[in-house]
């Protein structure tokens, strides 16, 4: 199958969810998206305004069906879904800054030796359309990538695409993982040396099951790395009691963010 083939197929099956939860309403004469949730949609309102203090999407095209993304001496394509931001809930069908970030830190830190990730057991939440997932398998990662039962099509298509397709260094595979659920046997045995994350919140709501989960991928080896933009005051208070974390500015280097990684606390 080509890659406009493939683009098409992802992003028509995307769509065809979509269309389920427009309806129709009044004098309107097209149906319309009812407002269900006013933190999706001010993450809506959010991720299309340009604010002055910092430029939002610096690295990526939300807008794009494609994006090529230069990671460990290959041209990595990312599959996106711009339709469906308008979904509620649905924010991992594009890419956000953080997930490049991350990636590229990832990259960096191995590159460098401060970082072992080859035959290192590695979960993702909230993968999305995955790009970190399939760096850290490219790094030598046995890597899982989570996120919820109707992402999953896409994240699939991706990690096919950059891993799968390839001869990397690590593996790949797609989970299924609702956060404060139990995860499933493969997740936790053993526990995982690595869990990533980037931008997985995009609701004050989610914070809560974000940190059981943690809790139970996490073991006294386990190192978690989180890297998301912090829209409020709202996740440091959640989390205060249970990590040690700095705040990096958009201006910060590989070096200053590997000495400010994100440690979690048993207890």
């Amino acid at each position: 199958m080509c890659v406009s083939d493939m683009v098409e197929s992802v992003v028509g099956d995307v769509e065809a969810e979509a269309a389920e939860d427009l309806v129709l309403i009044g004098s309107y004469e097209t149906p319309i998206r009812l407002v269900r949730d006013s933190a999706e949609e001010i993450l809506l309102l959010w991720a299309i305004q340009q604010p002055t203090l910092c430029k939002q999407n610096a690295f990526v095209r939300q807008s794009s069906l494609l994006l090529d993304i230069e990671a460990c001496g290959h041209r990595l394509t990312i599959f996106q879904s711009p339709s469906s931001m308008s979904t509620p809930g649905v924010t991992g069908a594009v890419m956000w800054d953080s997930g490049v970030v991350l990636g590229k830190f990832l990259e960096h830190a191995v590159d460098s030796g401060r970082l072992v990730l080859q035959g290192k057991k590695v979960v993702e939440l909230g993968s999305g359309c995955g790009l970190v997932g399939c760096i850290a398998a490219m790094l030598g990662g046995q890597v899982t990538l989570t996120d919820l039962p109707d992402r999953l099509r896409l994240l699939r298509k991706n990690v096919e695409a950059n891993v799968i397709d390839r001869d990397v260094r690590g593996s790949a595979t797609v989970s299924e993982l609702i956060w404060g659920d139990d995860p499933d046997s493969e997740l936790i045995e053993p526990l995982p040396d690595y869990v990533l994350g980037s931008d997985v919140i995009y609701s004050e709501g989610a914070v809560a099951d974000l940190l059981v989960t943690l809790r139970k991928l996490c073991g006294a080896q386990t190192t978690i790395l989180l890297v998301g933009e912090l829209r409020n005051g709202f996740h440091n208070w959640a989390c205060g009691s249970n990590t040690v974390a700095s705040r990096l500015s958009q201006q910060s280097s590989c070096d200053s963010c590997f000495s400010k990684k994100k440690q979690w606390k048993r207890g």
